[in-house]
């Protein structure tokens, strides 16, 4: 009968920890009132407690740190860091040990040794320390790989490799929603959420605009001089709460003028979220290149350059017309009406050719207008026709303004 022979024990002994910082002790307290049999003995006894906060010791947060007892989670964004020890237990010398750390996730296998270089000797009951970082980019399992390889006294060759799984979990929900204005901005709304079960410190939260565009953040107000953030002073998101963030993006000046670029563009520009947890552990998130529904103008494209924002009543005002030939291919001629409607009058001649307009440029036109009727009135009532294919193009509630009597302008 063939016997299988036994198995070898390995020399060298491998030790895997991951490093993290210490958390708050948390005590659970135990009261009652003095009216209860125990009286004072429960208070008493969480007040000579070390472990609790002096003058609130009923609460569960203690003033001392405790070492982690588990694993913990790790999110994504955060610097994973491991602690490996390769420890002789035999009574003999061993030669050229190599130690290879390497992390396997879903896409790819990344090497964290610190050294590929292999040590000449580990003398019994001596050990091989090395600490790993890396910063997790992937949600889902990684697998961390420890392979050790070493020779004996005998020349003999060995090696063995142990695996540590670990899941990454999301720390964040992000959503966003997008608002293209008539002027070619673009409005960008971020909703953060912390779906961790601790607090965030909300260090930088700032959009990277793409090449086309320069960026205005909208979160602070002017007061007295200083600005100051619309979210306090206090900057921490507590656990399952959501903050908004506001953003307002232009063109450049050398893309502004190119109707044709500009109105297809739909990458508008990446996310950098920066945060901290407990004990100042850093996180940082970049979101892939945020994308918006391109706006559809069809051929010809009316926007607003000028327009005041209160006109006095049956007084003419002024407002500043940009009209744009979206069009690649072709030239049009264009002419436009003016149509009264029941409280704002055109003042001019309507129907009166433009002239020709030729693909992706633009012609701006100075228009005068009155109103008849007091409060908010919508501006509408313009046409445009291209004589080359008799198609008319109709424009109404371009904009609003706010109408008042002489005697309110006055006042005011």
């Amino acid at each position: 009968m063939e016997v299988n022979p036994p198995k070898q024990e390995h020399l060298l002994a491998l030790k895997v920890m991951r490093l993290t910082k210490p958390t708050l002790f948390t005590n659970i307290p135990v009261t009652c009132e003095e009216k209860d049999l125990p009286g004072e003995l429960f208070n008493q006894l969480m007040r000579d407690d070390p472990s609790t906060v002096n003058g609130a010791e009923i609460l569960m947060l203690g003033e001392m740190l405790t070492l982690p007892q588990n694993f913990g989670n790790i999110f994504l964004g955060e610097t994973f860091s491991s602690y490996i020890s390769v420890h002789n237990d035999s009574s003999q010398v061993v030669k050229d040990i190599l130690v290879k750390a390497d992390l396997q996730t879903s896409s790819q296998r990344l090497n964290l040794s610190a050294s590929s270089a292999a040590v000449a000797e580990l003398k019994p009951d001596c050990c091989i320390d090395d600490v790993i970082h890396h910063e997790v980019k992937e949600i889902g399992t990684h697998i961390l790989v420890c392979a050790v390889s070493y020779t004996t006294q005998n020349g003999e060759k060995m090696y063995f490799r142990k695996f540590f799984k670990f899941q990454v979990l999301k720390p964040l929900d992000v959503k966003t929603k997008f608002y293209n204005a008539e002027t070619d901005e673009v409005f960008l709304e971020a909703q953060i959420q912390n779906i961790t079960n601790s607090p965030m410190f909300m260090e930088k939260v700032s959009l990277e605009p793409s090449i086309m565009y320069n960026v205005a953040e909208l979160n602070s107000v002017n007061q007295a001089g200083e600005s100051i953030s619309t979210f306090g002073s206090r900057a921490y998101l507590q656990p399952m709460d959501t903050r908004q963030y506001l953003y307002c993006l232009k063109p450049k000046k050398e893309f502004a003028e190119k109707a044709g670029i500009i109105k297809g563009v739909t990458v508008i520009g990446k996310l950098d979220i920066v945060w901290k947890t407990n004990l100042g552990e850093r996180g940082r998130l970049q979101t892939s290149q945020l994308q918006r529904m391109a706006p559809g103008y069809g051929d010809v494209r009316l926007s607003l350059e000028a327009i005041p924002d209160t006109v006095t009543l049956e007084e003419p005002f002024h407002i500043t017309c940009k009209i744009t030939n979206c069009s690649s291919e072709r030239t049009m001629d264009l002419v436009l009406e003016m149509c009264n409607t029941n409280s704002v009058h055109w003042c001019g001649i309507s129907g009166r050719q433009l002239g020709k307009l030729h693909p992706s440029s633009s012609l701006c036109l100075a228009l005068t207008l009155l109103s008849s009727v007091q409060g908010l009135q919508s501006v509408s009532g313009l046409r445009l026709t291209d004589t080359f294919l008799k198609r008319t193009y109709e424009y109404d509630d371009i904009a609003q303004v706010c109408v008042v009597s002489s005697a309110v302008k006055m006042e005011n």
